[in-house]
């Protein structure tokens, strides 16, 4: 049943000019997503390297911000100051207002960062990358501390309310680490892990790969499973009064979850494109969610609609039509960043249409990194099998991709057979 909405807060939502219902700016999916605690401002980041401050009140850009090199993965509201931005290039940029340029640059990650945290005081930026490590920054003297343990790409970071940290990986562990250091505390789950975020009273929420959302005690200690689907969780969100959890997915529906009632209390449909980012507003009536088609929408928090025009219903699995075959379910793993059609074109990474044949860095319309622009490899079965035994960072070194292998040679053969037949 459906939570009616007060009169006024009625009101205050049909009253939001178009403008301010769909925010367009990017050129490339929207991967992260962050609000002001005043709920005035956002900021967004995006695979086309740039990072834009909203107006939530106009609808309107206020600043398009361009400094780092590679995709804008990861951004956060830093109270005193601004926002934060992390980036494919291993560096963190702190804004102030619309200033063109950084007030501050932090370095460190040898890989790209994937997510971002500030502490409650607003003292300390966590930061997870895709070089296995999580870095803790104090905001005033600059000093650091390197966590380090995961096994593949750090996906998610989170401060628990007694200064400890908790992080998430693609090695599928979830890591929480003591706030004066120690040994941390890792929890090894069935599935990858895309996302965590922390409830104020400490509980810990992260999204998987195999479509569910997991709570955990803050020491780690398992309260429930949610199912919210059955493709990959790419985006999680908590709203302030830690009431409400979203979670978006590859198919570009959105769930709502009352995290007291362990349930799905709404479902968001949108457009059936991947969903990469989440943000609620202050007052966690409205939700903002950025994915492949490039924009930002806005929706309502307590009924589950969309504000504004009514978008389309999510489309059909497209890997649907090929269930029980091997190479299929192998492919899963891959669909949240990859089409096979002309018609999807690119999303995180380059459409696999006409892959194979094809010289590396040369699909039309996607933003190589120099990496792989230098590199001379012709895909074929044999190219990309060898990509997948050996893994992206050895095979590839420069890559945008997750670190990922497969250690099955009959699961290397069946995904690229399968490949073979749905690209040409």
């Amino acid at each position: 049943m459906r939570t009616i909405l007060q009169p006024l807060a009625v009101l205050a939502l049909l009253s939001l000019p178009a403008s301010a219902q769909e925010l367009r700016g990017h050129g490339g999916p929207v991967r992260a997503i962050a609000v002001s605690p005043d709920g005035l401002s956002a900021m967004t980041g995006s695979f086309d390297q740039s990072a834009i401050l909203w107006s939530l009140s106009g609808g309107a850009a206020q600043a398009v911000l361009r400094f780092h090199e590679g995709a804008v993965n990861a951004v956060v509201a830093v109270p005193g100051l601004g926002f934060a931005t992390g980036a494919e290039d291993g560096r963190i940029a702190l804004w102030r207002g619309e200033a063109a340029v950084p007030v501050r640059i932090v370095e460190g990650h040898k890989g790209p960062v994937a997510a971002l945290a500030v502490s409650a005081d607003g003292r300390r930026i966590a930061s997870a990358s895709w070089d296995e490590t999580v870095r803790v920054t104090a905001l005033g003297d600059g000093g650091a501390r390197l966590l380090e343990g995961h096994k593949g790409p750090v996906n998610g970071v989170a401060f628990l309310p007694g200064g400890g940290l908790v992080s998430a990986g693609y090695d599928a562990t979830l890591r929480i680490w003591p706030a004066e250091g120690g040994t941390e505390r890792v929890v090894t789950l069935p599935a990858a892990l895309n996302g965590v975020v922390v409830a104020p009273d400490g509980e810990i929420a992260v999204a998987a790969a195999d479509g569910r959302l997991r709570l955990f005690s803050p020491e780690g200690e398992a309260r429930a499973e949610i199912v919210v689907g059955e493709t990959p969780l790419i985006a999680l969100a908590l709203s302030a009064d830690g009431t409400t959890l979203a979670a978006g997915g590859l198919r570009g529906q959105v769930a709502l979850i009352d995290r007291k009632a362990r349930a799905v209390r709404a479902t968001l449909v949108g457009p059936g494109l991947p969903v990469w980012s989440l943000a609620f507003l202050p007052d966690g009536r409205q939700l903002l969610s950025g994915g492949a088609d490039r924009l930002v929408r806005r929706w309502n928090a307590v009924t589950g609609e969309h504000i504004g025009t009514v978008v389309p219903r999510a489309g059909a699995d497209v890997l649907a039509a090929f269930n029980g075959e091997r190479g299929a379910q192998v492919f899963r793993a891959c669909a949240a960043c990859h089409t096979l059609t002309p018609s999807d074109g690119n999303r995180a990474g380059p459409t696999l249409h006409g892959i194979f044949g094809r010289r590396i860095a040369s699909a039309p319309g996607y933003a190589y990194s120099e990496a792989f622009k230098a590199m001379d490899i012709v895909w074929t079965k044999e190219t990309v099998a060898k990509l997948f035994e050996v893994g992206p960072n050895a095979y590839t070194p420069g890559t945008k991709m997750p670190e990922q292998t497969i250690g099955s040679a009959e699961d290397r053969q069946a995904l690229v057979d399968w490949l073979e037949k749905v690209t040409r």
